[in-house]
């Protein structure tokens, strides 16, 4: 069956079941063909799986909206964040000079990079728009180093499925699949409006992921790794139980 034609057959299954309010169905279709979230257990399961196969087959490319600068928030809103640690005050107090973000996992070169060594990579602006869960959004220019371009330098392994990624503070991570970690989009950022990225929005380094909701972009982040399973790293926004919690794929 050819790509197209098998794209077609799985989307017309899966709107199919859906439209007969049958998602335990459209969840069997997406297993079959390796469409499935990771959060896919549990009384929600069966609506995230049909979400995000639908986003696999419909939207594997799509951009999210950019800016035009006039656009830009004049007044950025910066949601609170937990007190920071010794340790982050101490990387601060030194400008950053010290911070590194360690790339891990299935690549075949593990790095440790300097904000410099970040910068020394190809650089991407984009003027997109935060949306919060919450109900709130903001637009802003970030700047930063593509996602893609580290793992691609530092050897990412083709076995690997999703990336992980940490904060400094040690119980905050998210994870995103191949395709998002790969997308043009997708930026290790560490400027904003033209500046460095200020520690309110989660300077000197956070992932912004442009196609998802905002806590998918976690902030002050050191820490890298691609990995071939999410077993206990689903998300750290409910690690107990994903699905009464934010959903893993939260595309806007």
């Amino acid at each position: 069956m050819s790509t197209i034609s098998r794209r077609k057959f799985v989307t017309g299954g899966l709107a199919a079941a859906a439209g007969v309010s049958s998602l335990a169905v459209a969840s069997r279709l997406s297993k079959k063909y390796g469409l499935v979230p990771p959060d896919s257990g549990g009384i929600y399961g069966p609506g995230e799986t049909l979400t995000y196969a639908a986003q696999q087959l419909l939207a594997r490319h799509s951009v999210a909206r950019e800016f035009p600068r006039s656009m830009i928030s004049k007044v950025p809103f910066a949601n609170a964040i937990a007190p920071l640690s010794d340790e982050f005050k101490r990387l601060e107090a030194g400008g950053f000079a010290g911070w590194q973000l360690s790339i891990q996992g299935m690549v075949a070169r593990p790095a440790s990079l300097s904000l410099t060594d970040l910068k020394s990579f190809p650089v991407r602006s984009q003027i997109t728009e935060v949306v919060c869960e919450e109900g709130w959004s903001y637009v802003a220019e970030w700047i930063g180093t593509p996602l893609s371009e580290i793992l691609k330098a530092c050897g990412l392994l083709r076995h690997a499925r999703y990336i992980v990624y940490f904060s400094i503070d040690p119980d905050w991570w998210e994870s995103i699949d191949m395709n998002d970690a790969q997308h043009p989009q997708t930026l290790v950022a560490w400027a904003m409006n033209g500046g460095d990225l200020p520690v309110a929005f989660g300077g000197p380094l956070r992932l912004r992921v442009p196609r998802q909701l905002g806590y998918k972009s976690v902030k002050f982040v050191t820490r890298v790794m691609a990995t071939d399973s999410l077993k206990g790293f689903v998300s750290s926004v409910e690690p107990k139980s994903p699905n009464f919690g934010y959903a893993w794929y939260a595309g806007i």
